[in-house]
């Protein structure tokens, strides 16, 4: 049988790698695996950085965090962003008035 892998975003700073959490629409926290590299870099782009983890180590990173839920292949469930018709312009400096 084959171990499946499943590529899991995280964050890297400097020579620490954390494993990136979420929140579901409830408010929970919850930890992403994507079935392919590609799936995870069409979500969160390119720039996202990934381990490849076995679900159950997945699962045990997590679980002392109080983290029980794990999304498989998220997708994207906000609305796109609109942008303003017209530019919006810098509000005007406040003077200060000396006392």
């Amino acid at each position: 049988m084959a171990r499946v892998v499943w590529h899991v975003p995280v964050t890297v700073t400097g020579r620490t790698t954390a494993l990136r959490l979420f929140r579901l629409r409830d408010g929970r926290r919850c930890a992403t695996g994507f079935a392919s590299a590609e799936a995870l870099t069409a979500l969160l782009g390119p720039q996202q950085a990934s381990v490849q983890l076995a679900e159950p180590a997945l699962r045990a990173l997590v679980a002392p965090l109080g983290v029980d839920t794990l999304v498989l292949d998220p997708r994207l469930v906000a609305p796109p962003v609109a942008r303003p018709a017209v530019p919006l312009s810098p509000a005007p400096a406040a003077r200060l008035q000396p006392r």
